[in-house]
């Protein structure tokens, strides 16, 4: 729900802050003193087109922000989608700054976003009913979810079946399409696929080769050097040739010395012992390096073929992965898909026969769907007239018109996630006339009475928080405003209502009650916002009843109004 809405330096408002709370509130006031202002406000901080003629004569910029409560499965999809970040305890920040110069700067909960991004973020908090356009149900593509909320259980069973074999209908048709395509493009994968296969065997490439092949050039590019260390090591540690006893010669002659005194005492035997597996240890060490001193050999051939054998090898990486693992599982992906192109007439068959089973399933839930959005349309279409009956709009017809699209092309239905029907809400407002798209209702008052007949009927269903109804009460009064109040009230007891209005009968159901006026302050007219108490809000209610001068009669007479409007809410 909405918690709070501040508004900085538009049209008459220099700066307002409003709390809302639950249930019903509604907004009041002398005409001109800036109600639909923070109606246009609202409509800003949610993305909706501004003007830069809303930003207050003297400033260069306006500010509009509001605080949200809100369950996070609501919003989740798009949060994520957008990578906008979540609080913890539900809360959502939203605000908007524009310029004179054009320029917007849009932030959700502290992250800079665009426009486009507010407006889908806004139409899951709030619909807003009246003289502007952000009413969910003018779009039409949502009217068959609504219809089908509408109908009940043994529909949702329905249309769960029904998604289940259409997402498997929509894998299968991917695949059979995947191996028909274009006869030219399936010749054109066939000839890639056999290059690179052929490209990858040829090489008889061999686990783990790259890297002896690394060591074999390193080996032979740095020839020289090790040849050296290997030589010089040797001579140190045994060469006869050199002048004086080598190490292995020392440590030997130690270990006799040793011998002769090591069975006086165990620390001259334990000497002795590591002195005889250094000397054993330092022989394995002479014999290895002898031995691979005397198997270098330097052969520039080798270096070159060991190069070209590299390349080859980092070649194919280049093209066909990181390593030689990866190498090899591409070959048998390329080696699975060319078998299947090429030998995929009994794949084919079999999935044109899952499709053809598929299909024949989708169409028999699919004229299940229709017949069940038929009655549920019955039903919906009767209880609407009766709203309409209750709103002194005798003359104002309602239908949910449904089609049934089971024609096809190119030998195919067209199916999609709610079967084969497509839903449109229809009205005529007068007696004669023909029904037309809900879309196409021109009257914001007219309107808006539509959609609070229409929102009575589906308040249990409808999914969006927080109801905006601006100015509802143009043309009616008497009965018809009681029912208008009465029905805010109804719809109130699930979501969070703001009604602005100009009717006693209204404003007596409110929850909490908001009077709004402009005043000359220092040569500037500024609206503000008052929440009124219990008192304030009697004054006010007689003040629309009688008008300036409020009388004994005028406040008891308000009083009577709220104390009625209680007794209806306790029912």
């Amino acid at each position: 729900m909405l918690q709070r809405l501040e508004i900085r330096n538009i049209a008459i408002i220099d700066k307002v802050s409003v709390e809302l709370g639950d249930g019903l509130n509604v907004l009041t006031g002398e005409t001109g003193a800036g109600k639909s202002i923070i109606i246009d406000s609202l409509n800003a901080v949610l993305g909706m087109r501004v003007s830069r003629d809303l930003i207050r004569t003297g400033k260069d910029k306006a500010v509009v922000e509001a605080v949200f409560k809100i369950e996070w499965h609501k919003v989740s999809d798009l949060f994520e989608e957008f990578g906008l970040e979540w609080e913890e305890d539900g809360t959502l920040f939203i605000s908007r700054e524009f310029t004179a110069s054009g320029r917007n700067t849009c932030r959700i909960n502290g992250r800079i976003t665009t426009v486009s991004v507010l407006k889908k973020v806004g139409q899951r908090l709030i619909d807003i009913h009246g003289q502007h356009d952000n009413q969910s149900l003018l779009r039409t593509e949502g009217h068959i979810e609504l219809l089908d909320s509408f109908a009940g259980s043994k529909l949702n069973t329905l249309k769960k079946k029904y998604i289940n074999h259409f997402r498997f209908y929509q894998t299968v048709r991917e695949k059979l399409s995947n191996l028909l395509g274009d006869a030219g493009e399936r010749e054109r994968r066939i000839d890639i696929l056999k290059f690179q296969i052929n490209e990858i065997e040829q090489a008889r490439l061999v686990e783990g080769e790259e890297e002896e092949l690394r060591v074999q050039r390193d080996a032979l590019i740095n020839y020289e050097t090790i040849m050296d260390v290997l030589a010089s090591s040797y001579e140190l540690l045994d060469s006869e040739d050199r002048l004086g006893a080598c190490a292995l010669d020392r440590i030997n002659n130690s270990l006799s010395e040793f011998c002769t005194i090591e069975e006086f005492d165990e620390r001259y035997a334990h000497l002795k012992k590591r002195l005889e597996a250094i000397s054993f240890e330092l022989d394995d060490i002479v014999s290895e390096i002898r031995g691979l001193r005397d198997g270098m050999e330097y052969n520039p051939l080798v270096l070159e073929q060991t190069n070209v054998r590299l390349d080859v090898i980092n070649g194919l990486k280049k093209k066909y992965g990181n390593t030689l693992e990866e190498i090899f599982r591409y070959l048998k992906e390329a080696s699975d898909e060319l078998n299947e192109i090429i030998n995929n007439e009994e794949i084919i068959n079999k999935l044109n026969l899952e499709i053809k089973e598929e299909e024949k399933k989708l169409f028999e839930i699919s004229k299940k769907l229709n017949d069940e959005r038929i009655k549920a349309a019955g039903l919906l279409e009767n209880k609407i007239g009766k709203e309409f009956s209750d709103l002194e709009m005798k003359n104002t017809k309602f239908k949910a018109n449904i089609e049934f699209k089971d024609s096809k092309e190119n030998g195919e239905r067209k199916y999609n996630n709610n079967g084969l029907n497509k839903v449109e809400f229809l009205i005529s407002t007068n007696k004669g006339e023909p029904l037309k798209p809900l879309s196409k209702i021109a009257s914001g008052g007219e309107m808006s009475r539509i959609m609070l007949a229409l929102k009575t009927i589906l308040a249990n269903i409808d999914d969006i928080p927080t109801m905006v109804f601006d100015e509802i009460d143009i043309g009616i009064s008497g009965l018809a405003a009681q029912k208008v109040g009465e029905k805010l009230c109804y719809i109130s007891k699930n979501h969070q209502v703001l009604s602005v209005t100009h009717l006693a009968q209204i404003a007596c159901m409110a929850d909490h009650n908001y009077y709004v006026d402009k005043e000359l302050k220092s040569g500037d007219i500024r609206t503000t916002v008052v929440y009124l108490d219990a008192k304030g809000k009697k004054h006010e209610i007689a003040r629309i009843i009688g008008g300036a001068n409020i009388s004994g009669i005028t406040l008891k007479h308000a009083q009577e109004m709220i104390e009625n409007a209680e007794q209806f809410k306790k029912k």
